[in-house]
């Protein structure tokens, strides 16, 4: 099994190393792919040290998956000479997400979707998956009719420059701004570019691929990002409606019994998630689960998840297992 990471340098690169290291990815040759400026570079994996290659020398060595986290202008270049001399891409960009004949896959949700003919695959945005991985279960029983969603999201999922922003701002030192504003003791709304309607890219990605992943287009969704100053791991806010009748005793009972999730739900004890307890973590936490008293069918819940882990480079791993395990390459 030959796996080519491009965009090994990176942050989400760099957790798909570790994340690969931990759950024994079955790989006999590994090709790290950066750029022009990183190329050369050295860079210790294992035990073992790795040169980082061009993608021009990856493609040439035709490996059998490719994973991408280089931004969505390489994806839309590159992915597609990777496919042409049969190898199969995970995309972690939104380059490939919405486009037709392109699935998008949440592994515990719709790795059933999977097939021979899939080259180019969308792994989500970091947001939705955190978000569909708690709601999958709960539409299949009571049948999801509308999504309010507010979520407060790392500077991790902007990038290093954000990181380092944060860090410098905390210290006292002026840098590169990352955002158009302070982010230490701040909250921005604002994550990714802003649309004509008022919407930011970021909340109209919460929108369409949920639908896509969950298959029903008719599910009503609105959504508010705020960038917040966490380090890692998103938090978001869902109001659920659901279109039959629930039973909170069963929500808990089913988010609890969800392979990917775990259930943080007991205020006696102040038990709920939080992104510096989920950092690291692969799985999803969800709890102050309550019913909406002010609206007939509805639920408040709180979801947390390491962004760089089951929103980025673990989901991808599954991923590329699911192709293994399915002999599907």
């Amino acid at each position: 099994m030959k796996i080519a990471l491009v965009g090994a340098t990176g942050m989400v690169g760099g957790v798909m190393l570790k994340v690969m290291a931990e759950r024994k990815f079955p790989l006999t040759d590994l090709i790290l792919v950066a750029s022009h400026k990183s190329v050369g570079k050295s860079i210790s994996w294992q035990g073992k040290e790795y040169v980082v290659q061009s993608l021009d020398q990856a493609i040439a060595l035709k490996p059998d998956i490719a994973l991408f986290s280089a931004g969505g202008a390489c994806s839309l270049d590159w992915a597609p000479k990777f496919a042409a001399v049969g190898t199969t891409v995970i995309d972690n960009s939104s380059a490939w997400r919405m486009k037709p004949g392109h699935k998008l896959i949440v592994p515990e949700i719709n790795a059933s979707e999977l097939n021979a003919d899939d080259k180019i695959i969308a792994n989500p945005n970091c947001s939705t998956i955190q978000m569909v991985m708690a709601l999958a279960p709960l539409h299949k029983l009571y049948g999801l009719e509308r999504l309010v969603i507010s979520t407060y999201q790392s500077v991790t999922g902007t990038g290093v420059m954000a990181k380092k922003q944060l860090e410098n701002e905390a210290e006292g030192t002026q840098s590169e701004m990352a955002y158009p504003y302070p982010i230490y003791q701040n909250c921005l709304p604002h994550c990714d570019d802003f649309l004509f309607t008022g919407y930011t890219r970021e909340e109209m990605k919460l929108v369409h691929e949920t639908r896509k992943i969950l298959a029903d287009e008719s599910i009503g969704i609105t959504a508010t990002a705020v960038r917040v100053p966490v380090m890692g791991g998103h938090s978001e806010s869902i109001n659920v409606t659901f279109k039959k009748e629930f039973d909170l005793s069963t929500v808990r009972k089913t988010i609890s019994d969800t392979e990917g999730l775990t259930l943080q739900d007991n205020t006696d004890t102040n038990t709920y998630p939080m992104p510096k307890y989920a950092q690291g973590k692969n799985d999803v936490f969800v709890g102050r689960l309550r019913r909406d008293e002010s609206y007939k069918n509805s639920l408040n819940m709180w979801v947390v998840s390491d962004n760089l882990r089951k929103g980025a480079a673990t989901n991808a791993i599954q991923i590329a297992e699911k192709l293994i395990e399915k002999e599907l390459l």
